[in-house]
């Protein structure tokens, strides 16, 4: 009797050891998976950034001529502006591969461009950045031609100006390849407030991205 019951208590401590380590097993697969689920959530897919204009303000836009030897075309202006870019991504960083610029244009015509960051600056995951902008000139050159010249003096007559910020750069996200770039463009309808002036009512804008790259 005595052995028979020591043979049953060494098959209930063996039966006990196999369904611990059983146990253990599965939740070693169930933590591996989590892992691979969360890896592919954080890495495997590119959330893009989201990019507005938040305030803006323009107290002068001026149709200028010079003529040395050929008559030129010009804008004397000041345009300020508040732009923001997101990174939605929360876990992966972007690194500026190329120079990260917003170039204002009027009728398609690029005349200022501004930097807002330089190659190789990082822009950490989930954070947003708020670029505040102020630029002018006397007589930044413009290629209107006949038609941009008609266009601006419409605009120029109800004091409403549609005008364009292009943000264009390339980035490198954690842990992957490919470089990525970022173009967007964001249409503002800007109504002249002479300096002194109470600053007018705008808008927020969302600026609208270009299609994305495979992988990107």
């Amino acid at each position: 009797m005595g052995a028979l019951e020591d043979c049953c208590d060494d098959c209930r401590c063996y039966s006990s050891c196999r369904d611990f380590w059983w146990c253990v097993l599965c939740l070693g697969i169930l933590a591996a998976v989590a892992l691979i689920v969360v890896l592919v959530a954080a890495f495997g897919f590119v959330r893009h950034v989201s990019i507005t204009v938040d305030d803006a303000s323009l107290t002068r836009l001026v149709l200028v001529s010079s003529s040395g030897g050929a008559a030129t075309t010009a804008l004397a202006y000041n345009l300020s502006l508040t732009l923001t870019i997101r990174n939605r991504n929360w876990a992966m960083a972007m690194t500026n591969t190329k120079p990260l610029d917003a170039a204002y244009t009027f009728d398609d015509q690029q005349f200022d461009r501004v930097r807002l960051a330089g190659e190789g600056d990082k822009h950490p995951a989930g954070k947003t950045r708020v670029y505040r902008l102020t630029s002018g000139s006397d007589g930044a050159p413009v290629a209107l031609g006949n038609a941009g010249e008609a266009e601006f003096r419409e605009q120029n007559a109800t004091g409403l100006f549609e005008v364009e910020v292009k943000v264009k750069g390339e980035v490198k996200y954690t842990a992957r390849v490919t470089k990525c770039a970022i173009e967007a463009t964001c249409p503002l309808k800007l109504q002249l407030a002479p300096p002194g002036t109470t600053a007018v009512v705008f808008q927020k804008v969302k600026c609208k991205l270009a299609k994305a790259e495979k992988n990107c």
